[in-house]
């Protein structure tokens, strides 16, 4: 577990704050958890590693809420009716709209910061509308190897 600094929890009481809210710290605790992760989480994750901290679940919950309101947090549907949290980078707001990969064997979700539309997929999807949001599924690497087996 990465330790953090007094200077980075200042920062991050300061970001809720900006955000309009306030820099408790159960808020403090959960964008932490979600700065650290490196693929969105669920609720059902944070409280396996804040509960035992004392935070409850239905605090985190609330908290999950509110720091996605704010725009802190994104919060986002992988086709499986879990909500998952990412916390959003306040220095690069684009790289919040990126693409996730799921397996449908074990559920695991994968970021896919650098994937790029070829010229003619970019002509398509602009005929088509507005494109939200880019969702692959499939089987992992992990999962692939075991039916190897």
């Amino acid at each position: 577990m990465v330790k953090r600094t007094p200077a980075d929890i200042a920062q991050i009481r300061a970001r809720i704050r900006q955000s309009g809210l306030r820099g408790t710290p159960a808020r403090i605790a959960v964008l932490q958890e979600l700065q650290r992760a490196t693929a969105p989480l669920t609720h059902a994750e944070l409280a396996e590693k804040l509960v035992p901290l004392g935070f409850d679940k239905a605090t985190i919950f609330r908290n999950l809420n509110d720091l996605a309101n704010a725009g802190l947090v994104s919060r986002t549907e992988l086709g499986d009716h879990l909500w998952r949290f990412e916390a959003r980078d306040p220095h690069n707001p684009d790289a919040d709209q990126h693409p996730h990969f799921v397996c449908v064997d074990c559920g695991s979700v994968t970021c896919l910061e650098e994937l790029e539309f070829t010229p003619a997929s970019k002509r398509r999807a602009k005929a088509i509308g507005t494109i939200t949001e880019i969702l692959l599924k499939g089987r992992c690497e992990s999962c692939t190897t075991g039916q190897d087996n």
